[in-house]
């Protein structure tokens, strides 16, 4: 420290700081060049016609010099190994966006220019999963980082789905509340030091506000806009005085952006939960008759969704715009991704299979990329198998939180964003379980049955093998995903050894897991019923061939 005193440079910003007081403004200006310096150094210290030269106001000056200097020195070295600033993480959530409702995941329709640039500037996920194939059960393995038996909310709502006489078991009703036992990870990154806030759709109790966010805006148990995406907004406080013409995305996006500003000095945590595009399918009038007027795609035609979707990604540009604004996007970390398949009537995941409610790819195969800045290699893509309940691991290794005291089925991505995965994170399976009914809707044409978009079933994936097994019956499914996405091939008879593995490995998990299989008939079954009720919906479908 002592030899940069010595130095000429190191004079002027020092003493400029912490000169005397009674220093006169043209003896200060003085310290701005070399020559006034050495003049006031030694001159003016020492010649008594200066009023401010006597001995003990150069003693106080020369004590006050060095401990600036012991200070400064602290401090540097403070710099030297202070621990970096967090990074912010902004995590957008969709409902009901399916694997191929961007541009950057091949739309030939749908408009997304936004997300396309974000997940340009980071690392997009070819084979991401959701936790379930539908909202409320998706959306529990995410916040809790534990496969469906653990928390035990298995469909949306607990009573059955479907017609009773349809349906040979009687379905495990579980639960429709996350228990507040539960860990999420927002508790983590809370005790961290974050500010947690959460903007849009939680359904996952009556308040999200226990389960770790300091913050909520239009977080109810709701699954869907009470009453459409503009007002009136029903039992939603917040939305009490929403503008009659306010479109509902549009007003999400708002508030995640003051939600930003309000706390751009400390580190924050945004899960921003859109309802979009879960139904009802209801666009902004303009951006409709947009679509409306231009040519339809081969994969996606729909002109009120794809309207749906320009709103949200409007959104995610202006809140980028903003970031950049307040000078927060290298340190923010930005997560996109969606809760289950879109919704079948009005879009489509090919080659996938299936859509929102059925185990097939099209329903739990989701869009996602991470930005990173500093970190994820910009341009880049990963094609191993992940899923949501490997987010809550993830989360907390970017924040730097603690893992909770609970088990946890995710394993954290960070080494595949670094670079740095072993195989072994390519070859682990995963799993879905839902021992329930889920009924169909418009359209029937990519699941089992025409009653049903799923039965009672475990799925799993290893690596590029998925098996399927539907506890009615006991059929098993295996499809080879690397050859065969769309799961048009069972291949249980010509690959019986892989099936029996996997059989294997699925029985055990469940025993792990204590994962409860139905199997208690349905007293109000009735096959005859049943038979007719398939024929008739596919003489339906045949007929409008």
């Amino acid at each position: 420290m002592f030899t940069a005193m010595l130095s000429k440079s190191w004079w002027p910003d020092r003493i400029r700081a912490i000169a005397p007081s009674h220093i006169t403004s043209s003896h200060r200006s003085d310290f701005g060049s070399q020559k006034g310096l050495a003049s006031l150094r030694w001159r003016r210290f020492i010649d008594p016609s200066h009023s401010y030269t006597s001995m003990r106001t150069l003693s106080h000056f020369i004590i006050a010099v060095l401990i600036t200097c012991s200070v400064a020195n602290v401090r540097a070295q403070a710099n030297e190994t202070e621990t970096p600033t967090k990074p912010n993480v902004l995590f957008i959530f969709l409902d009901d966006f399916g694997w191929r409702d961007a541009g950057f995941m091949g739309s030939d329709f749908y408009q997304t220019p936004n997300l396309d640039a974000l997940a340009a500037k980071g690392m997009v996920f070819n084979n991401a999963y959701a936790g379930a194939a539908n909202c409320a059960p998706s959306r529990a393995c995410l916040l809790s980082g534990q496969y469906s038996p653990r928390h035990e909310i298995y469909n949306v709502g607990t009573t059955r789905r479907g017609k009773k006489q349809h349906g040979k078991l009687m379905h495990v009703p579980g639960t429709d509340t996350l228990r507040k036992d539960i860990k999420t990870w927002a508790h983590c990154v809370h005790e961290a030091g974050y500010r947690t806030g959460t903007i849009g759709k939680w359904h996952l109790s009556n308040d999200p506000l226990p389960y770790g966010f300091d913050f909520n805006f239009a977080g109810t148990h709701s699954g869907s806009p009470p009453r459409g995406y503009y007002p009136p907004h029903g039992n939603i406080a917040e939305l009490k005085d929403a503008p009659k013409d306010e479109y509902l995305t549009n007003r999400l996006t708002d508030e995640a952006i003051g939600f930003i500003e309000r706390n751009q000095q400390q580190p924050w945590f945004l899960y921003l939960t859109h309802f979009a595009v879960h139904t009802p399918i209801q666009g902004e009038p303009e951006l409709v008759r947009k679509y409306q007027n231009l040519p339809p795609g081969k994969l996606h035609q729909h002109p009120v969704m794809a309207a749906m979707i320009e709103s949200m990604d409007r959104g995610v540009g202006k809140i980028t715009a903003a970031l950049d604004r307040l000078d927060l996007a290298d340190n923010t970390i930005i997560v996109f991704t969606s809760d289950n398949g879109g919704y079948g009537p009005a879009t489509s995941m090919a080659p996938l299979k299936g859509y929102k409610g059925t185990y097939y790819e099209g329903g739990i195969r989701e869009p996602m990329f991470v930005v990173w800045p500093g970190v994820t290699k910009p341009g880049t893509t990963c094609d191993w198998p992940v899923i949501n309940v490997d987010l809550l691991p993830t989360f907390c290794s970017m924040t730097g939180a603690q893992l909770p005291n609970q088990a946890i089925d995710g394993v954290s991505l960070t080494p595949l964003l670094t670079g740095q995965a072993s195989s072994d994170m390519q070859d682990r399976s995963i799993y879905w379980h839902f021992p329930a009914y889920l009924q169909s809707y418009a359209r029937t044409d990519q699941q089992r049955d025409p009653l049903f978009r799923s039965r009672p079933c475990t799925v799993m994936r290893s690596g590029k093998w998925k098996l399927h097994e539907y506890f009615e019956d006991g059929d098993l499914e295996l499809y080879d995903l690397e050859a065969d996405a769309g799961e048009q091939n069972n291949l249980v008879s010509t690959q019986p050894d892989v099936a029996k593995r996997l059989h294997d490995e699925m029985q055990a998990w469940r025993r792990a897991t204590n994962a409860p299989v139905p199997s208690t008939p349905n007293p109000n079954y009735d096959a005859n019923s049943e038979a007719a009720a398939i024929n008739k919906l596919g003489r339906n479908k045949t007929s409008k061939k």
